[in-house]
């Protein structure tokens, strides 16, 4: 039997790769719709869609996001956006008997000085980081959501936590990119100047993990598609997310010496050491995810090459 399977945010980094992975399953009829066709912050506009689309499933990567600027400059739109969104599909989702939701959070609900690598009981220890406190307060009301839907009525809603997440429909616009488009895109323009160096910012010494999307999607439709007594066996039922990321991770300067190596930029790497380093480390433990028999499959090399065959192909997007 087809199984109808919605995927809100289709149109973002998270959301394409969700529809490229569905694709490749046998019997399921994706669901999706722009931001003009359905607006996620209605109430009723996504109540009626759920009633008169009959969805056995929901992977619900649609979120207000941005960077450390954003975040600071719009922190209620942060919260009230991704709190709605959130809402109005999980609720909509019970009334209207859809088996199965994913809802994909960040690790940014991790308190800021929680010990390395993350697990997931750190949840609510500790301080959050106060940049994007409100959006990391949003995410984690969508667990909580999701959990007590499950405690009170008997559903089967699930929550997973990606790392740091990159590769093709990543943001690459100069003002507001994450590390790894930021530094592709400045690597790529430095070849193509035949810059005699490239600066970056920090000592090049802290260390993050990273996360290629398609992985990413891989692991969310494997947490989907786990049978309920497995998931329930590895997980607690006020502490069900799941850390989704390699649990392996690498300094700055060796992300930088790796992208400068795949764009082929045989200058210098400068480390403008004035400029802040933040957290000296962020990692999650993956054991949760990896008991329940997922891991990884593609090296940061691998998935560097890729992001950077698909920014070539679509850098007429980013020209600005």
């Amino acid at each position: 039997m087809t199984k109808r399977v919605f995927v809100a945010g289709h149109n973002g980094m998270v959301g394409s790769a969700l529809v490229r992975m569905l694709q490749q399953e046998q019997d399921i009829e994706i669901i999706t719709r722009k931001r003009n066709e359905l607006d996620l912050l209605s109430q009723q506009a996504v109540s009626s869609f759920f009633k008169s689309e009959r969805i056995d499933q929901v992977y619900l990567a649609a979120a207000k996001v941005g960077g450390i600027y954003a975040n600071n400059t719009y922190p209620a739109d942060f919260i009230y956006q991704n709190l709605m969104i959130e809402c109005n599909i999980i609720n909509a989702a019970f009334h209207n008997d859809v088996q199965k939701l994913l809802f994909l959070g960040s690790s940014c609900i991790y308190p800021r000085d929680t010990i390395q690598p993350i697990r997931e009981d750190a949840l609510l220890t500790g301080i959050l980081e106060s940049t994007n406190e409100p959006y990391a307060v949003a995410k984690i009301a969508g667990i909580k959501l999701c959990e007590s839907y499950n405690r009170q009525y008997g559903c089967d809603y699930r929550s997973v936590m990606p790392t740091n997440l990159y590769g093709p429909n990543d943001n690459f616009h100069a003002e507001n990119a994450h590390v790894i488009p930021a530094l592709l895109r400045r690597f790529h323009e430095a070849h193509l100047d035949e810059s005699e160096s490239v600066i970056v910012w920090g000592s090049g010494n802290p260390m993050r993990e990273f996360l290629y999307v398609d992985d990413m999607a891989a692991a969310s439709v494997h947490v989907m598609n786990l049978p309920k007594e497995i998931y329930d066996k590895n997980t607690a039922s006020m502490l069900s997310h799941i850390n989704v990321g390699t649990g392996v991770d690498c300094t700055i300067r060796e992300l930088a010496e790796t992208i400068a190596s795949v764009v082929k930029f045989r200058g210098d790497i400068i480390f403008d050491e004035s400029k802040p380093d933040g957290t000296p480390r962020k990692l999650l433990d993956v054991s949760r995810l990896a008991n329940m028999g997922w891991r990884w499959s593609t090296s940061l090399e691998e998935g560097l090459q890729l992001t950077y065959a698909w920014f070539l192909k679509n850098q007429e997007k980013f020209r600005k």
